[in-house]
């Protein structure tokens, strides 16, 4: 049975992200478009985090959760892909747990950004093979100084799809940067390359919505309005979908993954504010 793909856990993260980009609209400190967007460039960059945790987690999955040091079921160059040699893999049976420790001190990973601290998964699924649920936490973990706490539970579907639940999801920021926070519900549905040993198939269609408050201290709703294409052969973007946030100032902004209508793998987006659309590029 098809192990459910790193890419396929990857996405809970960069929507997520942009949905931590509402801007204020009060009248004493009032934003224009062009701030809102850099909101929203900067949190698509922190929680795509979320992203590169799911591919870790799928990557150094034991081959058998039975064997304690059990080697990664995606093998040592899909973890030299995924996070390059930052990295410690460690796998307890008895807990089945799962820990990448990237060590006390900032080490550069393959996307160009430096961590340290621990992921740190625990399998739930009653399948042992599958690995198909699982809650993973942080432990002391840290993006380009920046901090991130969450607990991100993942439930198994069927047919190779699943939910993500984030719960008390936040990232504090360095050098007094603000503290964004927020709860999402994602749901990634199957929809080619299950039942295959080969992830870059693999193609899911994502719903689902999210609520929090950004580093600025304004809340925001974010909904998916059009299903979100993740494919296996384009781990780092979705290639479809929109999203609608709102925040609670009265601003509405459109995110948009495929203004081409190419579903081509890039990081072109656009947002959308009132009449105004502007192109962005994901970090």
């Amino acid at each position: 049975m098809h192990l459910i793909s790193a890419r396929s856990f990857a996405l809970a993260g960069l929507a997520s992200g942009l949905l931590l980009a509402s801007g204020c609209k009060r009248q004493a400190d009032a934003v224009t478009p062009d701030q809102d967007v850099t909101t929203a460039e900067d949190n698509s960059t922190t929680e795509s985090e979320t992203a590169l945790s799911g591919d870790i987690m799928t990557a150094a999955a034991p081959q058998d959760e039975t064997q304690t040091g059990s080697p990664a079921v995606a093998g040592f160059a899909e973890l030299v892909r995924v996070y390059g040699t930052c990295g410690t893999r460690t796998y307890v049976a008895a807990t089945r747990t799962l820990t990448i420790d990237f060590g006390p001190t900032n080490c550069l990973c393959p996307d160009g950004r430096y961590r340290r601290g621990q992921i740190v998964v625990r399998f739930t699924g009653a399948n042992l093979t599958r690995h198909a649920g699982a809650i993973v936490t942080r432990e002391n973990y840290f993006v380009n100084d920046n901090q991130h706490t969450a607990t991100r539970t993942f439930t198994d579907l069927g047919n190779g799809s699943f939910s993500v639940d984030v719960a008390n999801g936040s990232i504090i920021y360095a050098n007094n940067g603000g503290t964004c926070s927020w709860t999402a519900q994602r749901t990634y549905t199957r929809t080619a390359g299950y039942g295959t040993p080969q992830v870059a198939d693999d193609v899911y269609s994502v719903s689902g919505q999210a609520a929090g408050t950004n580093r600025r201290g304004v809340g925001y709703t974010a909904t998916i309005t059009k299903p979100l294409i993740k494919r296996g052969d384009c781990y780092k973007y979705y290639v479809a979908g929109t999203l609608t946030l709102a925040n609670d100032k009265g601003s509405t902004l459109v995110l948009d993954y495929d203004p081409s209508g190419t579903q081509t793998c890039d990081n072109s987006a656009s947002v959308t504010v009132g009449a105004w659309t502007k192109l962005i590029t994901l970090r």
